[in-house]
């Protein structure tokens, strides 16, 4: 006897599986390869080993509380009341269904707790951390705005890597290498692009491109990154900061710290070659006037 309780729940299981075909799908291999095709086979701003272990994490826990669901799902359409007509499930069945549903979820707190300590022992944050850096890019005298965040995660780049629309660089995770959050990952992760002799940066109005030799204001430009770092960041409230040129400019690491200050102010500018930039950002200049640092 089909009854349309025992439809509807059908129908349910159907949409579970469906989903979980689709989440499997999304978050497998082929996910891992788009993504890595998409910064034209460069290494993810996460990091390959971290990517690929992150993509596998989410797949098995996907498909363990789907298929978890999928169970109680079915459970709730065999196990009708007497009144129906239809019989009670057997005793067998129902170890069955229980066994199918307490072992997956026993497996993935295993497997998750498992994932977690392993990429807090190879990571070298050793553990998750939350790295800020502020920064800013100018062109020719021009601040650019990177475009806003789209989609209910309200940022522009990964989890582990990206930005608010708050001019701020955001590292939250565990760092399996720090070369993972430099500076040239940063403007990948964003949709852009920071390498010696070029920027490109997504803004409102559409990519902004500098190249080095680009006139800027009449003279040959050139893209340039300037720095201001805390040398003594437990000092608070009397900071020392020190403004340095990075020659590479791509391989940079911010400094790993909660607050800016004394986390990094990161000038990125395309204009005639200098040696120090009078750009400071907004953290740095309200810590300024309330007399929290020395120098620059």
């Amino acid at each position: 006897m089909v009854t349309p309780r025992f439809l509807a729940a059908a129908l349910a299981l159907a949409l579970v599986l469906g989903a979980l075909a689709a989440y499997a799908h999304e978050e497998g291999p082929e996910a891992a390869a788009a993504h890595e095709e998409e910064n034209d086979g460069a290494a993810s701003p996460e990091g390959t080993a971290d990517l690929a272990l992150t993509l596998k994490h989410r797949a098995f826990l996907g498909i363990a509380v789907l298929g978890t669901l999928a169970l109680i799902i079915v459970l709730l359409a065999i196990k009708l009341d007497g009144d129906t007509g239809v019989h009670h499930a057997s005793e067998r069945l129902k170890w069955a269904l229980f066994l199918g549903i307490v072992v997956p979820v026993l497996l993935a707190t295993a497997y998750s707790a498992g994932t977690t300590i392993y990429l807090n022992t190879i990571s070298e944050s050793e553990g998750p951390v939350h790295w800020h850096a502020d920064f800013e890019v100018w062109n020719c005298g021009e601040q650019l705005e990177l475009e806003d965040p789209i989609g209910m995660s309200n940022r522009v780049g990964t989890a582990l890597f990206h930005e608010h629309n708050d001019n701020r660089i955001h590292v939250e995770g565990v760092v399996v290498d720090t070369g993972d959050v430099s500076l040239h990952h940063f403007f990948e992760t964003i949709g852009g692009e920071l390498r010696g002799g070029m920027f490109r940066v997504p803004t409102h109005g559409g990519d902004v491109t500098a190249p080095d030799g680009k006139l800027c204001n009449g003279q040959p430009g050139k893209v340039q990154v300037f720095v201001y770092k805390v040398t003594n960041p437990d000092e608070r409230g009397s900071w020392d900061v020190r403004q340095r040129k990075i020659q590479d400019v791509g391989d940079y690491v911010l400094a790993p710290y909660g607050q800016v200050p004394p986390g990094d102010c990161i000038i990125v500018e395309f204009d005639a070659e200098k040696e120090t930039t009078d750009r400071l950002c907004s953290s740095y200049r309200a810590a300024q006037q309330r007399g929290e640092l020395r120098g620059g």
